[in-house]
């Protein structure tokens, strides 16, 4: 397991004793962020294409370089509520974001799963160099929209840790796509990024084991066994806070599939800040000019500054945050009924805020 960890994600607990043990909530007074039983309308795959594959499709992806195919797929159905989830990385899998099957289908959230060009269920290039770019991930995005046929009546954006870079800059370029946009784990500036784990983050550590650790990446040894055990305590710390023989395993599928060609090149080799493709990106000033619902989430402990993303969420015209205060990188599973509860409520109050009449209320 270490020598996957140390690939852990521009990005990448579980629900506390309590929650796990609590009593189901009931229907008629629960809070729509827990998970109830769905409409029979969720299951309703009248017209679906991906039936026969479970919801599963691969996409054609045009680019640059060639035709590729992308892996994508569909859970439930709601026909004004629509997901797609942009994994972390970059070159991490979807298989992380599996906690949402806990959560979303009681929602009645549609959601999908999709694996970027280069990730382990989609096509990965022999030659990924002249595909790592910002710009043509933002279109391999769009391409992706188009096949799965969501637009702005129905289609909301979640992009965690690399995912949020690349949901920002899809926002910057197509937001008229748009219903709604949840930048998950996220800074928008990765200069301030820098400056927050070598100011706050690297000085809090062992300094020892940081001088060795500077040293290994100096020489470039990311695969000794002494780089990614030295960074096991940081990773515990500040992206999954739990022991990692105790990291659920679609985070450890996930961190297993990474692949280092297009992580290292884009990230560097850790967590502990950014030095490869993505060492100047900065949107901060850009953030003004997305205008569709978003919601910003920061955590408490996490390799982004909170506080920085708690600003961008005021930066942002229709700017939310959510604070997951005992969470880290992955919030998502470390502050997990914090994390869900929040993103469901802000998916409802978006979708109710569009809707012509409320949930529960019959036409007039």
């Amino acid at each position: 397991m270490r020598k996957v960890l140390s690939c852990c994600l521009l990005m990448l607990g579980l629900l506390s004793a309590d929650a796990m043990a609590a009593t189901p909530p009931d229907p008629a007074t629960a809070p729509r962020s827990q998970a109830v039983s769905p409409p029979a309308s969720y299951f309703d795959n009248t017209g679906r294409d991906d039936i026969l594959a479970g919801g599963v499709r691969m996409i054609p992806i045009h680019t640059p370089s060639g035709d590729f195919r992308v892996w994508t797929k569909r859970v439930g159905n709601n026909p004004t509520l629509k997901v797609l989830l942009l994994h972390g990385g970059p070159g991490a899998t979807h298989e992380y974001f599996e906690a949402f099957d806990s959560w979303f289908p009681g929602a009645g959230i549609e959601y999908y799963y999709y694996d970027q060009l280069g990730s382990a269920y989609s096509d990965q290039p022999g030659d990924m160099a002249p595909l790592l770019s910002v710009a043509r991930y933002v279109d391999e995005v769009e391409q992706v929209r188009q096949a799965l046929r969501l637009d702005r009546d129905d289609f909301c954006l979640l992009g965690h840790s690399w995912g949020g870079i690349l949901a920002i800059e899809y926002a910057l370029k197509y937001q008229q796509h748009l219903k709604c946009l949840v930048i998950s784990n996220m800074m928008s500036s990765i200069p301030a990024y820098n400056r927050y784990a070598h100011d706050v983050l690297m000085p809090a550590m062992d300094q020892a084991q940081l001088k060795q650790i500077l040293a290994l990446e100096a020489a470039r040894q990311y695969d000794d066994p002494r780089y990614e055990a030295l960074l096991q305590p940081f990773y515990e710390e500040h992206v999954l806070r739990m022991p990692g023989e105790r990291w659920p395993e679609p985070a450890l599928r996930s961190f297993a599939h990474t692949n280092k060609a297009v992580y290292v090149p884009m990230q560097g080799p850790s967590e502990m800040g950014a030095s490869g493709i993505l060492a100047d990106w900065d949107r901060t000033a850009d953030l003004h000019a997305i205008t569709v619902p978003t919601l910003v989430v920061g955590a408490g402990h996490d390799t982004m500054d909170p506080g920085f993303m708690e600003k961008m969420s005021k930066l942002l015209p229709g700017g939310r945050y959510l604070y997951c205060p005992n969470g880290g990188h992955m919030a998502l599973y470390d502050d997990q009924a914090t994390y869900m509860a929040g993103v469901i409520d802000f998916l409802h109050d978006v979708d109710a805020a569009a809707s012509p009449t409320q949930p529960g209320t019959p036409a007039q």
